[in-house]
């Protein structure tokens, strides 16, 4: 009985101490912003990021201003990415009369975010954004996870951000309190 009772506080004192440092170390695996680089969060003013298109040409987010607009970042070798593209572009498509647009960053080479547009092709824009560059840092993707995805307002003020892959009824809920 009493090697029970102390088996049981044993594992008990294991996992109120393992909570307790998970909770107070959920900022400790976040990488260290560089210098100068401010992290948006919803309610601030989009950062009007000058990036490349696919041809070459310099795009700006700005020209999507008057729009609810949904910034993507991805990747060509990042599957759950590969997986939601469809149905951003069939969600665009249905609600581009309401002004909606999806814009994809793809943080990847050009040469590979090609290839893979190639087999499995959208109708929103594509930017490309440099490995080594903090534009999904900025839009406050702290630890770097891919998919990400960043809902800017009609007046460019971010209005909500999101770690992961959607769903049909995901990017329902998440586009229609902005519509």
């Amino acid at each position: 009985m009493r090697a029970n009772f102390l088996i049981i506080a044993v594992a008990l004192l294991g996992a109120l101490l393992g909570l307790a440092v998970s909770t107070g170390m959920d900022g400790f695996f976040a990488p260290a912003l560089p210098a100068g680089v401010t992290v948006l969060k919803p309610g601030d003013q989009r950062a009007d990021l000058a990036l490349a298109d696919l041809a070459g040409g310099a795009r700006r987010l700005s020209e999507w201003d008057g729009k609810l607009v949904l910034v993507n970042f991805w990747a060509s070798w990042c599957g759950p990415c590969r997986e939601e593209m469809p149905l951003l572009d069939a969600k665009r498509a249905e609600l581009a009369a309401k002004g909606f647009e999806v814009v994809g960053i793809a943080i990847d080479e050009p040469d590979a975010v090609r290839d893979f547009l190639k087999d499995s092709p959208v109708k929103y824009p594509i930017l490309v954004a440099d490995e080594d560059d903090d534009a999904s840092l900025r839009y406050g993707d702290t630890r770097g996870v891919l998919p990400y995805s960043v809902l800017i307002g009609r007046d460019g003020r971010i209005l909500a951000q999101r770690a992961g892959n959607f769903t049909d009824a995901s990017l329902a809920r998440w586009i229609a309190p902005h519509l």
